[in-house]
């Protein structure tokens, strides 16, 4: 699509959205959607970029539409000015597209890699046992990393890589048909993630949504039905987590039984069974909670309506203690504090006394309202443009330097989506967790796609082996087919 014709898209959607609800808010949020799309097409495998834009635009306008739509008044809508944040949010989100467009443009403008670039890496047989090996220890190796210090975060950071793992098999299974497969894996993953302490269920879901985008077809009448069916379940299990989370997590700290995770499975299943019978006024409760937990504004705009009327801002001092403490490495630096708890920026700039760490308990402030606090409208947009950028540039060197497709493809699926898509995280948790995911699980990557790739460098190059060929959509089929040399 030529620039003039997404521009008139973009406007296209915003005067059409303009219309629609009666409200410029709303035609800013439509444009503001259009442009996500029209600059952030998915180049090689799932446009993740793109959907990580969109799930920050969805935390920031869906409660306005809920309501727009339902007449169902939310708490920040009652209680906050919440126009101004939605607005200023919108703006952060805007300047991420425009840094994740200037980082890919800055790379794509380079010479294109030469030489072979094999298609897969791994046969489906290896993904599904590395999977299967990586579930069955995850835990423990969580459990485990807290008790080597300065090397936990490195290796919870290669424990993302089994979602890496869950976007291959689902992209596998997705391009083969073979979708009642990959349904069965979905309910494995929902089952694994609804009974952990948090909504562990949410990424691999996304994931297997990623794999259903990267195959879209727009005039298959079946495409659209599995990403809406995906998409309506992904929006169900969260109105039902809400529902039973408060319940079900009582439970799981109080009861020594929880350490099993049978008995965890049947709490679940008698609480989501007693949700499903409650009334249709609760089960809109649940759905207010829902789009409440989603839309994550409500802090944030108090914070806007205090700084700087009540309080300064604080001139790039909490952006500072971010940098202080994202370049100190624990392995460097074993005496270095805990992260701090959200809760403490919401007490202090928001006004309300909120639960904190002595709750075990943490409320989301968001990385929107730290850089209103530090720098106010509109050099608050920057440290988000620079942050875009530097992902946007990190992504697209990694599809270009890796070789092997099947993994370059899934770690910029891991690592733009889990560094991008949290609108409610704050600046030392975005930094942090994205920089080490590109240390350890993009280094340890790099290092392995280039030993592959060098140990079969002249089978690649002599033709004996089909670089370009899908080498394993049989299930039985070994890690290596040789092609007889087509010269």
């Amino acid at each position: 699509m030529r620039n003039v014709e997404k521009s008139k898209w973009v406007a296209l959607a915003a005067i059409g959205g303009a219309l629609l609800f009666g409200d410029w808010i709303a035609g800013f949020a439509f444009g503001v959607l259009a442009l996500c799309w029209a600059l952030l097409p998915g180049e090689e495998g799932p446009p993740v970029l793109a959907l990580a834009a969109t799930m920050q635009w969805i935390s920031v306008c869906i409660g306005f539409f809920y309501v727009q739509v339902t007449g169902r008044p939310l708490e920040a809508m009652l209680r906050s000015d919440y126009r101004a944040m939605v607005s200023i949010g919108l703006g952060c989100v805007v300047a991420m597209i425009a840094g994740l467009t200037l980082g890919r443009y800055a790379i794509e403008r380079m010479r294109p890699p030469q030489g072979v670039r094999p298609k897969n890496a791994l046969s489906f047989k290896t993904l599904l046992l590395v999977y299967a090996v990586l579930t069955a220890t995850i835990g423990g190796i969580i459990e485990a990393a807290w008790d080597y210090g300065g090397l936990a975060q490195a290796i919870i950071a290669l424990t993302y890589l089994r979602l890496g793992l869950v976007y291959l098999i689902a992209r596998r299974l997705v391009r083969r048909g073979e979708w009642h497969y990959l349904a069965g894996l979905l309910v494995i993953e929902v089952v694994l993630g609804i009974t952990g302490f948090y909504a562990g269920f949410r990424e691999p879901l996304m994931m297997a949504f990623l794999a259903f985008l990267e195959f879209f077809d727009r005039r298959n009448l079946r495409h659209w039905a599995a990403v809406g069916v995906l998409g309506c379940a992904m929006v169900l299990l969260g109105i039902i987590w809400i529902g039973v989370r408060g319940e079900y997590r009582e439970r799981y700290v109080m009861d020594e039984k929880f350490q099993n995770r049978t008995a965890r499975i049947e709490a679940m299943v008698d609480a989501v069974h007693g949700w499903a019978t409650q009334g249709s006024d609760d089960l809109w409760v649940n759905a207010d909670r829902f789009v409440d937990r989603m839309w994550t504004i409500y802090y944030p705009a108090l914070a806007v309506d205090r700084v700087p009327s009540v309080m300064p801002h604080t001139n790039g001092q909490l952006m500072l203690d971010t940098l202080r403490f994202t370049f100190m490495p624990r392995l460097l630096f074993p005496d270095k504090p805990n992260v701090k708890s959200d809760s403490e920026l919401v007490r202090k700039y928001a006004g309300v006394m909120v639960a904190g760490e002595e709750s075990n308990t943490d409320i989301a402030f968001g990385y929107a309202a730290e850089s209103y606090i530090d720098f106010g409208v509109p050099l608050m947009f920057l440290p988000m443009f620079i942050w875009a950028t530097f992902i946007g540039v990190a992504c697209a060197l990694i599809s270009r330097e890796y070789k092997h497709r099947d993994l370059a493809v899934a770690i910029v699926t891991v690592i733009g989506w889990m560094s991008l898509y949290l609108f409610e995280r704050s600046w030392t948790k975005t930094i942090g967790l994205g920089g080490t995911l590109l240390i350890y699980a993009g280094g340890l990557c790099y290092v392995l796609d280039r030993l592959w790739f060098e140990k079969f460098r002249n089978l690649y190059s002599s033709g004996q082996l089909d670089a370009s060929a899908d080498m394993h959509q049989r299930p039985g089929s070994t890690p290596l087919q040789l092609q007889p040399n087509s010269k």
